[in-house]
């Protein structure tokens, strides 16, 4: 019986090795995945910061416009990276969720509804502009939504929309942004920069005494989830780029 239970001992000590063994690979493939998507949305990091933005279903008309506030941030998930448009007072949106696509050429935006339903857009970065198609919905429009970004103080979104058997598009609203708050980092500036991805630090976050700089409120929340890997990371990111600079 002895002999049975030391077996035993044995058998499930293997098998709880194997399973660590399985768990610490799927963190290491899910954190390789992570990095890549957070290095293909650099396309979009100049939106993160905090916009003020005036809606205008009708171009040049005050009728029916509105005001509306949106925070762009970088959202991180254990399962992937993403950057989120979150709005205040909308009328066409109270969330943008940009995520990267399989098609490295492309990515996804989420539109959410401020009645919660969403809309889902094949894009692509055409310059200065982000441009995205909509399936037909159940109403029989494509949607299509343009977002560009003029200068680091002013961006604007357009959406419009056409019947699935046409090809012209009509406006639904455009929205202009003025930028009130964050922006890049201007290499070499001196500007605090965000350990997180790297943009113009704006929030001081600390740890063991030491503080740092993030730029938005989804780094900070990745810091404080994990200030010892974010750490980590950023120092070997530095170590990178030194050692580019040599080559």
């Amino acid at each position: 019986m002895a002999d049975d239970s030391a077996t035993k001992k044995q058998s499930d000590s293997k098998q709880a090795a194997a399973v660590d063994s399985t768990s610490a690979k799927d963190d290491a493939s899910a954190a390789k995945t992570r990095e890549a998507q957070q290095k293909s949305l650099q396309s979009f990091a100049s939106l993160i910061g905090e916009w003020r933005g005036v809606g205008q279903p009708k171009r040049g008309s005050n009728r029916d416009a509105w005001i509306e506030k949106t925070e762009w941030i970088w959202d991180f998930s254990k399962s992937d990276v993403s950057i989120l448009g979150k709005i205040q007072k909308g009328k066409l949106a109270k969330s943008i969720r940009i995520r990267t696509s399989t098609n490295e050429k492309e990515y996804v935006v989420e539109l959410e509804s401020p009645g919660g339903e969403v809309t889902k857009f094949k894009t692509k970065v055409d310059g200065k502009k982000v441009i995205g198609e909509s399936a037909a919905g159940d109403d029989g429009y494509v949607r299509r939504m343009t977002i560009t970004q003029l200068n680091d103080k002013r961006s604007l979104l357009l959406l419009e929309k056409r019947r699935k058997q046409q090809s012209f598009y009509s406006r639904i609203a455009g929205i202009g942004y003025t930028r009130a708050g964050t922006s890049l980092a201007v290499s070499g500036n001196g500007e605090p920069e965000c350990i997180v991805t790297g943009g113009k630090g704006t929030i001081t976050v600390s740890y063991k005494g030491k503080k740092y700089y993030v730029c938005c409120s989804g780094c900070k929340q990745a810091f404080d989830d994990d200030p010892a890997g974010i750490l980590a990371d950023y120092r070997e990111r530095l170590k990178e780029e030194k050692e580019k600079k040599k080559s």
